[in-house]
């Protein structure tokens, strides 16, 4: 096994191998108040990960929203902003809050401040991720801190400033902001294989993050494109969804998750035959959200 690089090393793997570390796509005149977010669907494994994990490429791809932001790359022609990781979820997770530290991962002590005992973290998914599912670890050999560090700084942060710039201009362009953040997960949990998931999960963090009209008509156009919408069980929404969802201040956040069997083939990863149909039912999805969503909102702000 290759030894870790030193920080210089990940630091200059990070400029030259994941530059630009996001793609933002908006159209030239934003004419909806709405963001999509996609965390997790970054593919570009850069070296300083290659180099000194354990897993298989496959492997490693378990953690990725794969082609989720194919799925809604509709949005800029419907006035609509979108931005997009480019850096893999098992590298550094920007669903996270900052500092959500796994000490079994490092081999220095991690600051006193990190957040060391979040169910995430203990289920090692935090910020920087220990496994890509329960029983696959992506190191053979914890990390020196400064390499969490180095991508916290680089591609966390940078991430994160994009996103909120993103959602004041448009908080302050149209008086609100309505952020959808877009996931995918397996079709079975990995505690109960032979249970089938619903083919859509609506995170509201328990009615907390957006006004309840909102999840309502983000669940009703769902549901005319999939079978069976649930919402949030299991998924509430993560730290994107609570840290920018904020009624109160005029944002509205919902986390989106789609059952990857309704257009990937989940054992290569790949997609499948289904892709291209479902990719335009998703478009379909988006343009009911841009037309009726803001209408959602704006009367909400009347009857205040």
């Amino acid at each position: 096994m290759t030894k870790h690089k030193m920080p210089s090393s990940e630091r200059n793997c990070i400029f030259t191998e994941l530059t630009p570390a996001f793609l933002i796509k908006g159209p030239a005149l934003q004419t909806s108040p709405i963001v999509f977010c996609s965390p997790h669907s970054g593919r570009i494994y850069p070296s300083a990960l290659v180099s000194i994990t354990q897993l298989t490429p496959l492997q490693l791809r378990k953690s990725e929203d794969c082609f989720v932001d194919e799925l809604f790359d509709s949005a800029p022609s419907l006035g609509a902003s979108m931005i997009a990781a480019r850096f893999p979820r098992a590298y550094i997770d920007v669903n996270r809050e900052p500092y959500e530290l796994d000490p079994a991962l490092f081999s220095e002590p991690v600051p006193k401040f990190a957040n060391t005992w979040s169910a995430r973290v203990l289920g090692g998914l935090g910020t920087i991720a220990r496994v890509v599912s329960p029983s696959e670890e992506i190191y053979a050999e914890r990390l020196p801190l400064r390499i969490g560090l180095e991508r916290i700084k680089y591609l966390y942060t940078p991430f994160h400033a994009a996103l909120n710039d993103l959602i004041e201009q448009t908080r302050r362009k149209f008086g609100f902001a309505i952020l959808i953040d877009c996931h995918s997960m397996p079709s079975t949990s990995s505690m109960n294989p032979k249970v089938n998931r619903p083919d859509f999960i609506v995170g509201d963090r328990y009615g907390t993050s957006c006004h309840k009209h909102l999840t309502q008509i983000v669940r009703q156009s769902l549901a005319q494109i999939g079978q069976r919408v649930r919402v949030n069980q299991p998924y509430a929404g993560g730290f994107i969804t609570e840290h920018y969802g904020h009624p109160k201040n005029d944002v509205h956040a919902v986390q989106i998750e789609i059952n990857r069997r309704l257009y990937l083939d989940e054992p290569t990863l790949m997609k499948s035959c289904k892709f291209q149909h479902f990719k335009e039912q998703m478009s379909s999805f988006c343009l009911k959200i841009v037309t009726q969503a803001p209408n959602i909102i704006m009367s909400s702000h009347v009857t205040k």
